[in-house]
Parts: structure tokens; C-alpha cells; sequence
């Protein structure tokens, strides 16, 4: 990571000005994250993205040109082609506004609902092939993985309970049960940026592809499902996929049937990453993670099967 960094700067400045200059009036670079599955830098109105270790150059190359085409959805990448930099691949982007996470009031529920529906009815047909699989369930079993590796934690046994009673295929141990339908992979309110044409948009195509679009409601279903998001903002949030002919769930009535499994993945995914920054940082569980593994205990005493409703 030490010598990512600046090579990722340098690259990002040479990028936004498309030749080599010494100097600018663009300000000073911006570290947007440095972790470890993801290097991000910005430089005037111009970012770059260092993907994860190991990324899939196939299938990131298929992501771009998704992006580049559902350019109305997805912000578009600066060009299709991803660059290697010190064993990463690295892609470019234009800097948007994030989501005001001081002012949750004005958290755009509408316009995330909505731009994932235009994202689910998309067919998958007249898009770049061969579509990924959506890496959803895939993540979330890396974040069990990581939990269990992090060595033991009494918070731990919870998760694994929730986690247990999940079908296969939100254990990335089979396929989903529904038709692929074009998924995001890893919807929350940080994957939405407004463009300077004032244009809400979705980011991060690292896990877009073919999948359950359940997935992509789940986590904000979980966090109300834990009490961390208002009934309220779910509603609006409910509504405005359904008004936009969203296919996840019922075009009116209960939609948590076709939900549950899906939110009760991402809640076992943020508990055990919460588990594990505890155990790493050798710290006790914050109240908002101590909520998500209170979470998998109530799941884990009412399998999937068995819920009418809900995991509250």
C-alpha cells in the first residue's frame, strides 16, 4: 500500500490533466480510501480507483463497459480500459458529490430506489458479454471467512447461528434460485454521487452482474429490520422502487417474503465484519454493531422458513 499511494497519485494527476504538469490550480490530492480492497484517489474533477488484489481483469473489463453503456445509471468510466499499477488494476472516473453523511435527512431514498430499478429492468441481452455473476453472496461469505480468521470473540457464535440457516445460495454455495436479473452487488447510500450536471448516479461496479435483485434491497431492509433506519425512510425508499416498476419485490403488499433471505445475509455479513475490526482493534462491539449481532441472535432463533414477516 506504501507504494500504491503515490504511484496512484502521480497517475490520477497525469490523468486529469491527460498530459505530465508540475504544477496546478487544482488543489491538493485527496485520499478517498486506502484500504485493502480498495486504493482511492482524487485529483481535481478526475478519480482514480485501485480495484482489489486479484481482481477479475474479464470480468472488470465486462463491468466498465456495462457502466460506459447504462450511462443514465451508472457513472461511466473515463475510458473502458482498466490500468495495471503495481499489481493492481486501476480505472478512472469523474469526481462527483457523496451522499451529505452529517445531513441524513437528505439522503436521496428516492433516487437509489429508483436508479436500481431502471438497473433491474435493464435486459441483459443488449448488454457487453458474458455478464458476471453479481458478487453479493460472494462477499458476504468473505466476510464469515474473515470473522472465523480473526480468532475467537463471544460475539462470534451469534453470527454463526444467523449465517447457518441461510440457503445455499446466499452462501455463495449455489446459484440463486430466481432468473438473473442486472444487479449493483453492493447498494448503500456511499455508491451514489451527484454528477456537476446535478444527476444522482450509481458507483462501484466491482460487483455487478447477473443475480437475486432481493440483494440489492437488503441492506437498507436490514438496517430497518435492526432499527437503524426510520420507518420512514424505508417506506420512501419502498415506494419509489415500486413506483419505478422495480421487479425485487410485490408491485403492493408485504415485500418482506421476497426480502428476508437477502437481509438476513447482509446483517450476518455486517455483523462478522463488525466482529472482526473488534477482535483486530482487541475493542469492545460499538452500539451500532452490538445491534446487528443482537440481530443474528433473533434470526438465528427463527430460520428463514419459518419467518411470516420479518427478522424484527
Amino acid at each position: 500500500m506504501t507504494a500504491l499511494l503515490p504511484a496512484l497519485t502521480a497517475t490520477v494527476r497525469r490523468t486529469a490533466h491527460r498530459v505530465p504538469r508540475g504544477t496546478c490550480d487544482c488543489g491538493p490530492d485527496a485520499v478517498l480510501a486506502d484500504r485493502d480492497d480498495a486504493t482511492v484517489v482524487r485529483h481535481g474533477a478526475t478519480v482514480a480507483k485501485a480495484h482489489a488484489p486479484g481482481t477479475d481483469p474479464a470480468g472488470l473489463a465486462v463491468r466498465l463497459k456495462v457502466a460506459a453503456a447504462l450511462h443514465d445509471t451508472l457513472l461511466p468510466p473515463l475510458g473502458e480500459t482498466a490500468v495495471p499499477l503495481h499489481g493492481r488494476l486501476v480505472t478512472f472516473w469523474e469526481a462527483g458529490t457523496p451522499v451529505d453523511r452529517d445531513d441524513p435527512d437528505a439522503a436521496p431514498w428516492e433516487a437509489a430506489a429508483t436508479l436500481l430499478a431502471r438497473l433491474h429492468t435493464t435486459p441483459a441481452a443488449g448488454l457487453p458479454q458474458p455478464l458476471p455473476d453479481m458478487r453479493g453472496p460472494a462477499k458476504a461469505a468473505r466476510a464469515i471467512t474473515r470473522m472465523r480468521a480473526a480468532g475467537p470473540h463471544p460475539a462470534a457464535a451469534p453470527v454463526e447461528r444467523a449465517w447457518a440457516t441461510l440457503p445455499a445460495w446466499a452462501r455463495a454455495e449455489a446459484p440463486a434460485p430466481l432468473p438473473g436479473l442486472l444487479c449493483h452487488g453492493d447498494l448503500h447510500l456511499g455508491q451514489l454521487v451527484r454528477t456537476p450536471a446535478g444527476r444522482w448516479l450509481l458507483i462501484d461496479v466491482d460487483d455487478l452482474g447477473l443475480g437475486d435483485p432481493a440483494w440489492d434491497l437488503a441492506r437498507p431492509a436490514a438496517w430497518y429490520a435492526c432499527g437503524l433506519l426510520s420507518p420512514e425512510e424505508w417506506t420512501r425508499f419502498l415506494t419509489a422502487y415500486r413506483a419505478a416498476g422495480g421487479p425485487a419485490v410485490p408491485a403492493d403488499g408485504d415485500p418482506w417474503p421476497a426480502l428476508d433471505v437477502a437481509a438476513r445475509a447482509l446483517t450476518a455479513q455486517t455483523a462478522a465484519l463488525a466482529v472482526a475490526k473488534s477482535a483486530g482493534q482487541n475493542r469492545p462491539l460499538d452500539e451500532i454493531e452490538q445491534a446487528v449481532v443482537d440481530a443474528c441472535d433473533r434470526m438465528a432463533a427463527l430460520p428463514p422458513e419459518l419467518a411470516p414477516t420479518s427478522t424484527k
